[in-house]
């Protein structure tokens, strides 16, 4: 007789991860267009009373006055993103996260990541996954698909600005949604960063037959198509990357799912405005107080700001979905300079996450582990 009450669950390195296609940049683009949409309509649950929430954040003082606890320093801190993406997708899960920027130091990652796969009735855990790759991925991806829907047709500069692990994500995600895409500009701060950055662009773009290291943020923003900016985030929005307008060629998309930050007046009369998804950036507007640009590194918080100061209405934010579905115009122009806020959601995490999963599960990838056979309380 099956044990209905036994609980088994699929752990997954990141090697098996890889086994499983988690860096399918192609389908992984394909898969946040799905979730886009789902958000435009609502389809979704994340955290707080709003189930907008990004997630649960553990940060630590600036003078700790425990002995063993950690002092605050740059992107220190524990994070859990619960969500349910519905759809194809159906299923229930949270990454989970520490983030430290000293790890670079050891040979580790800022953040270390991990996410469960649970089953949406009963809450029973589906799967245990390293995320590191769902994250890089589906951030990189999300990007992908506003060029794929935003950009013009013949874009084929492109300038990336804090050539790190994201933008790795990203450049990638552009070449594959932008074939036509053949120069790159890179603008780092550090000689290992940027080195990574090529070695990795050779390896996995092809298609740019001329590279460019600059020294400026102008350098890396004039004449450009795309520009993609994911730079660690400062402490005060006065340090944040600023762009100015006279840098921008006409018909430029700027995707930014990273600190950056333009002039009030380009933002409110001369650009066309699209996030993943204001519904978040509401919910981030409820639960920091104004102004929210500065806790919130990401532009789309500008824009609420702006709204709040009365320098522009809601009605001037697009969600990206709602063009991708075909129910509000994407780009009307080939001059059109259109700014891509990138918040970054759990969905996301799940949606790709599931799929991997899917993947793991049709090729016998991973290690099936027992919860219990019987609940020993019920």
């Amino acid at each position: 007789m099956d044990n209905k009450r036994k609980i088994d669950f699929l752990y997954l390195s990141e090697p098996d991860m890889i086994k499983a296609g988690v860096t399918d940049m192609a389908g992984c683009i394909d898969t946040m267009e799905e979730v886009l949409q789902l958000l435009a309509k609502g389809d979704y649950m994340m955290a707080g009373s709003n189930h907008n929430s990004h997630g649960a954040m553990v940060s630590f003082p600036d003078d700790p006055v425990f002995p063993n606890m950690p002092k605050n320093g740059p992107d220190r801190r524990f994070m859990a993103m619960p969500a349910y993406l519905g759809g194809d997708f159906d299923m229930a899960g949270m990454k989970w996260y520490g983030s430290n920027v000293e790890n670079h130091n050891v040979g580790l990652p800022r953040s270390i990541l991990t996410m469960m796969l649970n089953d949406k009735e009963t809450g029973a855990p589906v799967a245990m996954m390293s995320a590191n790759l769902v994250s890089a991925y589906r951030t990189g991806a999300v990007p992908g698909v506003g060029v794929r829907y935003l950009a013009k047709k013949d874009a084929k500069v492109l300038g990336i600005i804090g050539p790190g692990t994201v933008s790795k994500a990203m450049v990638e995600a552009f070449a594959i949604a932008c074939p036509t895409l053949d120069t790159l500009k890179i603008k780092g701060r550090r000689k290992e960063t940027i080195d990574a950055f090529l070695e990795f662009v050779n390896e996995k773009c092809p298609q740019f037959t001329t590279i460019q290291v600059v020294d400026s943020n102008e350098d890396a923003v004039r004449d450009c198509d795309i520009v993609g900016v994911a730079t660690s985030s400062p402490v005060l929005v006065k340090d944040y990357v600023f762009i100015k307008e006279e840098w921008i060629k006409p018909g430029c998309l700027f995707c930014l799912p990273a600190t950056v930050n333009f002039d009030d007046d380009f933002i409110a009369n001369r650009c066309t405005k699209i996030v993943d998804n204001q519904a978040l950036y509401d919910a981030w507007a409820e639960e920091f107080p104004y102004p929210t640009f500065g806790d919130i590194t990401i532009i789309g918080s500008k824009f609420t700001d702006m709204i709040h100061e009365g320098k522009m209405s809601p009605d001037e934010i697009t969600n990206i979905g709602d063009i991708i579905s075909g129910d509000k115009p994407g780009r009307t122009s080939d001059d059109e300079i259109i700014l891509y806020s990138v918040g970054g959601m759990p969905v996301e995490d799940v949606a790709w996450g599931k799929r991997v999963y899917q993947n793991a599960k049709k090729k016998h990838i991973g290690i099936e582990l027992n919860l219990w056979h019987e609940p020993t309380m019920a």
